[in-house]
């Protein structure tokens, strides 16, 4: 399974020269089966350069929707399979208590919000409410559950060729515990990430940041390497960086990370544009890639 960060920001995009190395484009993965599979990760700006390089002769495209706030959703009006006459596109994501998925993105993907209505796409659109039973895309079982982030908000355990990956992009398991993290049945979003061959999980805040922004929907370098730890994920990749941090934070916050999980879990930046090999070795960084 390879795995391509094409947006890691989260919040609002914030390109620029301090945010080169680990990207301004929020949040979009593209997965990848040894079979050629293709399962999209969200779609945040990051989005639209992948659609640029997705073939017009692929069989489809599956796009995984966690949740549909504004930074994970707001490229999908730029998707470029969108707009290509009787493509297919599977769209999959959280409904509410009261709309489906297709009515709560209407309401973005349509005047005055977007000049193009969801229905006028001459792609081959369809859209489905994710449950709760794993269902599969291709060679790909996904399944999916409620995690702690305001609005109804899933995070994906995605399985092919003997792997597995977790994508929690946001996600806030210590909010409301006070000695984190608690009990496996306790915590959010545990059985999802259990034993990830990787776990690619927000990490946004500094422990400082963190004590004015408590239900915000997002975690700490100590709360994400806790929760890596406790669920026994093989490797963890820092996701959902801030827009305000530029490079330099985000090493230092690896190197934490680094430091905190040494010996026990692999941590991997997550850099747009770089693809990494999930195996059950372990996580191939493009160092390491022939």
């Amino acid at each position: 399974m390879r795995a391509t960060f094409w947006g890691t920001r989260g919040s609002l995009a914030s390109p620029g020269l301090d945010t080169i190395r680990y990207g301004g484009n929020t949040c979009c993965v593209e997965v990848r089966t040894d079979a050629d599979d293709l399962v999209v990760l969200d779609a945040g700006t990051g989005i639209r350069r992948l659609g640029q390089s997705i073939p017009d002769d692929a069989p489809r495209v599956d796009v995984l929707l966690s949740h549909l706030h504004m930074d994970h959703i707001q490229g999908l009006g730029f998707f470029d399979c969108l707009y290509r006459d009787g493509f297919p596109v599977h769209l999959w994501g959280p409904a509410s208590t009261t709309m489906s998925l297709r009515t709560r993105l209407s309401r973005y993907l349509s005047p005055p919000l977007f000049p193009v209505r969801l229905r006028d796409l001459p792609c081959d659109l369809t859209l489905h409410d994710v449950g709760f039973e794993p269902f599969d895309i291709g060679g790909v079982t996904a399944s999916c559950s409620l995690v702690c982030h305001p609005a109804p908000t899933v995070g994906y355990r995605l399985e092919a060729d003997g792997v597995t990956l977790t994508y929690l992009s946001d996600h806030e398991p210590a909010l409301g515990v006070r000695d984190f993290p608690p009990p496996p049945e306790w915590t959010s979003g545990f059985d999802l990430a259990h034993r990830a061959d990787l776990l690619i999980h927000d990490t946004q805040y500094t422990e400082e940041e963190y004590e004015t922004r408590v239900g915000w929907g997002h975690s700490t370098v100590e709360h994400a390497v806790a929760f890596a730890a406790a669920v026994g994920a093989k490797a963890y990749a820092p996701f959902h960086y801030d827009p305000t941090h530029d490079d330099a934070r985000r090493d230092a916050m690896l190197a934490e990370a680094a430091a905190a999980l040494a010996g026990r879990c692999q941590v991997i930046p997550a850099r747009e544009g770089d693809t990494v090999v999930v195996t059950r070795e372990g996580v191939l960084l493009p160092a390491d890639l022939p």
